[in-house]
């Protein structure tokens, strides 16, 4: 395939490989590029959550918003300029992701498409050292994970690495570039809502 078509309105759900839990993503055009709404509930490290999540991005798929609300009532509400500085709702910088192009939610199989989806690799090609700003639903404190993306077919096949190599997943993603199945941890599976 020789690239991504633009995306339509769409709907996606995950499970987890273990255990219990729910990914429901909702996406498609914004007003400045995408929305996605998503809702995630399950557990990990025997701590359960149930989140929901709605991330802005521009029309070159960087991420510049997020609000994440948790049913326990904690909430972030984080914003960027797409080139990698980032600051809360009321204007304080957060230092601390600088460089983070991308958002990644821990328990959520969606937020790999982010990379994938701007990066546009040709086969073969390495994204590098990415930084992420990632998010654990443990404590909810945004913080700078580094990450790596290699595609190995285009449009439907690439590599994550961490960038200290402690975790690898090949990941195959479908005309949209959204994950099917990330090894290990989560399965796409059927949604009929349009």
């Amino acid at each position: 395939m020789g690239g991504f078509r633009s995306l339509p309105a769409r709907a996606a759900r995950w499970q987890p490989e273990e255990g219990i839990g729910l990914e429901h993503v909702s996406l498609g055009p914004g007003p400045t590029g995408f929305l996605i709404r998503g809702t995630v509930i399950g557990e990990r490290g025997g701590i359960p959550y149930g989140v929901f999540y709605r991330l802005s991005c521009d029309e070159a798929w960087r991420t510049r918003s997020l609000i994440l609300k948790a049913t326990s009532g904690r909430s972030i509400d984080i914003h960027s300029d797409g080139q990698g500085h980032w600051h809360e709702a009321d204007g304080r910088p957060l230092d601390n992701l600088d460089g983070a192009i991308d958002i990644d939610l821990a328990g959520s199989a969606f937020t790999n498409t982010l990379p994938i989806r701007r990066l546009k690799l040709a086969e073969d090609e390495c994204s590098g050292v990415l930084t992420m700003a990632y998010v654990p639903f443990d404590t909810f404190k945004p913080v700078r994970d580094h990450q790596i993306y290699t595609c190995l077919e285009r449009g439907s096949l690439y590599r994550y690495e961490a960038a200290d190599r402690s975790f690898t997943a090949e990941l195959p993603v479908d005309e949209d570039g959204l994950v099917r199945d990330y090894p290990t941890l989560f399965r796409r599976i059927p949604v009929d809502i349009p």
